[in-house]
């Protein structure tokens, strides 16, 4: 039986795709996982993979034409197959050779399938005239998966306009606000701060004032093609319903304050008042950043109470006596979650190799030190490195691949990912054709993007289209390590610290400074010979820097 194929929505903001090449031609035979054609979208070029088996009956759109999200693009069904049908929105046609016999049948099958029919049109009636819409969680990243509601900014009952934000979301890489899109009254929240919800996953209900939303939110259950999602609907209600006898009953005490000690509103977010009670801070105590000098949680992760005065009793828990086994379990962020998956599936996924090589950085520490008196910004020894890694890829664009399972993709531009520790793991910030900025323009945008990811401030633009990596642990004092490949980068440079010790130059033994540097690559893509002329190359630039400069 024929089937429609219509353009995917391949990113969170996609209205419309180009169709930049078809791979297939009308007549060609298809099988489930054959790339059809690929499509541009705002974000990328991207490949539209066939889930079906036959024949490619029709194409709709031209290369270099846009369609809609959802218009239709092609037909894949059976040789000579009539397919005129669909395009027009009528039924299939049944097979011929069964004609006769399967009415009977069909006619049994209808009426089995009448009250299923009248129960969903039942409902589409319902909602037809709910005025309020489900917002669910949106893909804020390329490996976003699941998101945690950080704080919510408005609580149930609240006036919402177009353009405000309505909570925080903590994804992979940073905190982004949820911005709402509609206007109306906040009916519903379906999931508590500190609490993950996965992406396209129902967060919220916003309309007007009084709308059955939970006809609304059934639909939406129902029109849902996971039938876990409707399972576990279900005991989440019930939990809440048998919980909620117990919150009323539970002693005052325990609750967070909701007023100051001057007998104002309480300011803070729901993460934030938690937080503050699971460390026995009292929350009034604390300086607010946020909107209005609301509480956040980098407010209470960065608060430090005041000296207690001497001869007071200690407040809070003791610590473990001697011999006391103790420890604490903490729930695992977005970002360490995303960093454990992507990394295991690049250490056990892809064939790594080292090449390790020290680098004389005698002229290095001479250069930099002449640059820095003239460079309107001050130059590291990793601006340095990065620089001549740019050029170093420029003359070896093998090492500046990926690899893509059924080709490799060798990239003309240079995009050096720069990897950034931060307190719940590690953000890869993109400083964007390398190979044709100056120390200085380096070094800036390192800076900027550093501050950005320690801050949590960094924007998708920010961290996307790396095709090589750099991470450097030479300021740990580290003396040299091995690191996993970033994907879709085929290597990654591991950089330990500048040492002195002592070289043999001209058969003479002198004190000199020298820094360790291994590359990881891929074996699919690249070669150990391919591997260790590129870090010749680094070698001898940072062993001379005037060549970086040319």
């Amino acid at each position: 039986m024929a089937e429609i194929i219509r353009m995917p929505k391949m990113s969170d903001t996609m209205e419309e795709g180009v169709i930049a090449a078809w791979l297939k031609k009308v007549g060609d035979s298809v099988k489930p996982g054959d790339i059809l054609a690929e499509v541009e979208t705002d974000k990328a070029t991207m490949e539209l993979e066939s889930y079906d088996e036959g024949v490619l009956l029709y194409i709709g759109v031209k290369e270099k034409d846009a369609v809609p999200v959802n218009g239709v693009i092609a037909v894949i069904g059976e040789k000579g197959e009539d397919y005129q049908h669909l395009l027009e929105g009528g039924d299939a046609p049944k097979s011929d050779s069964k004609e006769e016999t399967p009415k009977e049948e069909k006619k049994e099958e209808e009426k089995k399938a009448e009250p299923a029919k009248s129960e969903s049109s039942e409902e589409k009636i319902d909602t037809s005239g709910i005025n309020a819409i489900v917002i669910t969680m949106p893909k804020m990243s390329d490996t976003m998966q699941e998101g945690t509601i950080a704080s919510w900014l408005k609580k149930v009952g609240d006036d919402v306009k177009s353009g405000e934000i309505i909570a925080e979301v903590e994804t992979d890489k940073a905190t982004m606000e949820l911005e709402s899109y509609d206007d109306g009254t906040l009916l519903y929240i379906g999931v508590e701060a500190g609490d993950s919800v996965p992406v396209d996953g129902v967060i919220a209900v916003i309309g007007e004032k009084g709308a059955d939303f939970e006809t609304l939110l059934k639909a939406q259950k129902s029109e849902s093609s996971e039938a876990p999602a409707e399972e576990k609907s279900e005991p989440a209600k019930e939990e809440k319903k048998e919980e909620a006898p117990k919150a009323s009953s539970a002693p005052a005490a325990s609750s967070a304050p909701t007023t100051t000690a001057d007998g104002d509103r309480l300011k803070a977010s729901p993460l934030a008042k938690k937080m503050a009670e699971d460390k026995g801070i009292d929350i009034r105590t604390v300086s607010g950043s946020g909107e209005g000098g609301r509480v956040v949680k980098r407010d209470v992760e960065n608060f430090v109470p005041a000296a207690a005065p001497q001869g007071g009793e200690a407040v809070g828990t003791a610590a473990p006596g001697l011999g006391v086994e103790s420890f604490k379990e903490e729930k695992v962020s977005q970002m360490r979650k995303v960093i454990a998956k992507r990394l295991a599936e690049s250490k056990f996924g892809a064939p790594h190799f080292y090449v390790t090589m020290e680098i004389n950085m005698d002229k290095a520490i001479e250069a930099r030190k002449s640059m820095n008196e003239i460079a309107p910004v001050k130059i590291s020894f990793n601006d340095m490195v990065i620089k001549a890694t740019a050029a170093a890829l420029r003359q070896h664009p093998k090492v500046n691949s990926s690899w893509l399972g059924d080709k490799i993709r060798y990239n003309d531009h240079i995009h050096i990912g720069m990897a950034v520790a931060v307190d719940e793991g590690l953000l890869v910030p993109v400083i964007r054709f390398t190979d044709s900025l100056s120390l200085s323009q380096i070094s800036t945008q390192a800076k900027s993007l550093g501050g950005k990811a320690k801050n949590k401030e960094l924007q998708p633009k920010d961290w996307e289209g790396n095709t090589f990596t750099i991470s450097n642990l030479g300021m740990f004092g580290v003396d040299e390590f091995t690191a996993i490949i970033n994907p879709p980068d085929a290597c990654i440079l591991a950089v330990g610290g500048i040492k002195e010790t002592v070289v043999v130059k001209d058969g003479q033994m002198q004190v000199g400074n020298v820094m360790k540097v291994t590359l990881s690559c891929d074996h699919r893509v690249v070669d150990g010979s391919v591997g260790a002329a590129f870090l010749i190359t680094l070698k001898s630039l940072l062993e001379d820097p005037v060549r970086i400069l040319v």
